[in-house]
Formats: structure tokens, sequence, C-alpha cells
């Protein structure tokens, strides 16, 4: 199986490595600076599983070759340019979405037959350092199963390819599952606030708490548009619903006891990792999600504008708020219930 993996981030970067090392044929795409520190260092990988330096095959745009399968493993907001470049060198291929998110699918459907898409869900956690230089901070589940019909041969297929590198689980309920994600991802706003891990930025009690508020917001939105959360492998959706639920300050501590223990090495989000590369993040896509959801969003979705809002800030002026201008902006000094 030709494999093309488009997206040189920390999740990209990753999987091209694993799977080279496998034994697979991998292409990965990358921008120019990204591909000239591949080729020349080949790709440093470091963290739960051991440190090592891996030789790939890496080019800033794809030949005319046929790939079997090609993994987006680009922000969703780049997904648009990436298929407009190309869109008829991908014809034929199986395409698989790794994005956080749930709108990543219906982009590509837009330029790819239905039948071609494969989505998928990243359980695993990685932090891009420099090019050609990524932490893979703990290792997870790659979840994988068809958005738009019922799972088919080439689903398991493509699992037993990514079977050599990753523990690969088939479902199929991919877009349930995928709903219960972008609650997964949901904390990531908080740590691009203020430029610090995640381990450093849920230390703060009131920042754990806010994270909460945000999760019931987000909970109480898509409830209202009877969207429903399906169970990951190792994540019921009863604990999200739970969390959403239960005592704030019982829930905060949750998150704090969770969110600080993640990874020995600093964890930063999806979001701030965008950031600090002076890219867009795709803040839109997770917390924005459920802002385009609710029916009066001034009066729904209050607290997820704001963080949205803000997000934008830091990504337009290139700085980070203080903790305690958060604590103002959402009023978490003030004495809670």
């Amino acid at each position: 199986m030709n494999i093309a993996i488009i997206g040189a981030g920390a999740i990209g970067s990753v999987v091209a490595a694993y799977l080279t090392k496998a034994g697979e044929r991998v292409v990965l795409l990358a921008r120019p600076e990204q591909a000239q520190a591949i080729e020349h260092n080949g790709l440093q990988v470091r963290g739960t599983r051991g440190e090592e330096r891996i030789q790939i095959a890496v080019r800033p745009e794809l030949d005319q070759q046929h790939y079997d399968l090609v993994i987006f493993t680009v922000k969703t907001q780049d997904i648009e340019d990436v298929c407009r470049a190309n869109r008829q060198s991908l014809q034929g291929s199986c395409i698989l979405s790794s994005q956080n998110g749930v709108q990543a699918d219906n982009i590509l459907r837009q330029y790819f037959p239905a039948q071609n898409i494969y989505s998928s869900i990243v359980m695993f956690g990685a932090t891009y350092t420099s090019p050609g230089e990524v932490v893979f901070n703990f290792d997870g589940d790659w979840i994988i199963g068809k958005p738009f019909g019922p799972r088919d041969e080439k689903l398991d297929t493509i699992a037993g390819v990514l079977k050599k590198g990753f523990n690969i689980v088939a479902a199929d309920d991919i877009v349930g599952m995928k709903w219960l994600k972008l609650f997964v991802n949901f904390n990531n706003c908080i740590p691009a606030l203020t430029g610090k891990s995640m381990q450093e930025t849920f230390a703060d009690m009131d920042l754990c708490r806010l994270s909460i508020l945000l999760l019931k917001e987000g909970v109480g939105i898509l409830q209202k548009n009877g969207v429903r959360l399906v169970s990951l492998p190792q994540f019921p959706a009863e604990r999200v619903y739970g969390m959403a639920n239960m005592p704030l300050d019982q829930a905060a501590g949750i998150i704090n006891k969770t969110l600080t223990t993640l990874s020995k090495e600093p964890l930063y989000g999806s979001i701030l990792q965008s950031i600090m590369r002076g890219r867009a993040s795709e803040i839109d896509y997770i917390n924005g999600q459920v802002v385009r959801m609710a029916r009066v969003p001034a009066q729904e979705a209050v607290l997820n504008a704001k963080i949205v809002e803000m997000v934008h800030q830091v990504e337009g002026r290139k700085k980070y708020f203080s903790v305690e201008e958060i604590k103002a902006a959402f009023e978490l000094n003030r004495e809670r219930a």
C-alpha cells in the first residue's frame, strides 16, 4: 500500500515515523522548511516509546503517482486548500481524516466520493517542537470508521495496515464518537489563552472550574439539538455527561487530577500548538462548533463565545492573557456556591 500523509505537524509526523518504521511505503507531505529539516536530519521522535531518529520519505508536494491511502493530518481549516491543490492526484485514493471536531469529513465530501472517505479519532498525544522534531506524549487508540455508510472491506484493510504502528479500533458509529471527542478537546482553549502547558494551566483550580463551565454549557447546547454522544473505547460518554451534571468543584477536581498527570513531558493542546507556530487554530471547529449550534448564542453560549473571541485575540495580537485577566473576564474570582 502506497501511503501519503498530508501534514507534518505533531500527529502527521508521529504517524509517518512509526508506519515507516513498520515497513510501510510512506511519503510525508510537509512545508518546505519541514521537508528540508527531515530530509537532512531524519525525523526525531522522543517520548513514551523512547527516542529515535527515523529516516522517512518527505517532499513539499505530491507527485503524480497513485496513493492507495491518503491520511489528512492538517488542521480542519487547511483541508480545502489541500484538496484544491491536489484533487486530481487523489482521485481514486482512500481518504482518511484525523482532525478534531466534526466538520472535516463534510469538507472532504465536497471533493471526493463519499464511499472513498474514512474518518478517524486520534486518542494518542503528540507535541510538535520544531521542524523534524516531535514528542510522543502518550500512547492511545486510533479509532477508524466510515462516516457516510456502513463498514466495508477497505476499512478492515486500512485497519490492518495501521495496526503495524498503532492500536487500531474499527468503529461502527464514528460520527457519534467524534462528537464525544469534541469534548475531550474542549479544554484545549484554556492553555491557548495562557500560553502554558496543560499541566501548568490546570494546576490552577479556577481554570479547572472554567473548563467545567464551558463543558456544561456545550453539553446543554448539544442536548437541545438532539446530538447523542457515543462512547469511545477507553472513554465512556457517561463520563462527559456525569461531569456536566456533578457539582462544579467536584468536576473541577477531576480535571485537575487528570490533566496535570497526563504526560511526563509538557503537553500543549492542539490549539496552543498552532498559535505557537504562528498558524490559525482550530478553535472555530471545537468550542466554536457549539456556539454555531446555539439557537441564541448571546444567551445559550455566552462562555464558549467569549473564549472563542479571546483565542482569536491571542492569534491576532500574538500575546497571551495573564491568568488574572482570564479570571476577571469569566468572573472566576467571585465566590461560588
